[in-house]
């Protein structure tokens, strides 16, 4: 039996939360990974959770069939960062999306989420990912 360190906690958490979010469980997933007393760096909003939680909800409502995939998971410390790719509508390419997230108590505290647009004309043979 493998026991999970705190940082492996943490991924599951800061990727299940993210889950939850896309699939519109928003509340379940700020009542489980969220401490509402913390802070996020989204532009958007005003820097409480409460605001962000909100617009969450309103995302949901307008994109409820987004998709989210993973594609790196890292994390060091009290940090986890998910880099992914998050398609609004289908058949569109979405947006290159990191979030990051900072724990204590088991619980998101602060985050970030940075994200790019991908164009559908891209030099980029590679593309994002």
């Amino acid at each position: 039996m493998t026991n999970k360190t705190n940082l492996q906690i943490q991924k599951e958490r800061a990727l299940d939360f993210l889950q939850q979010v896309v699939a519109g469980n928003i509340d379940d997933a700020y009542d489980s990974y969220v401490n509402m007393h913390g802070v996020h760096h989204n532009v958007y909003y005003s820097s409480e959770f409460a605001s962000l939680k909100k617009g969450m909800k309103e995302n949901h409502a307008q994109f409820p069939n987004k998709r989210l995939m993973v594609k790196n998971l890292v994390g060091e410390g009290d940090l986890v960062a998910v880099h992914s790719n998050i398609v609004l509508k289908a058949g569109e390419p979405g947006m290159a999306v990191v979030h990051i997230f900072r724990f204590e108590d088991g619980k998101i505290v602060e985050m970030w989420d940075v994200g790019q647009a991908i164009p559908l004309d891209s030099p980029n043979r590679r593309g994002a990912f």
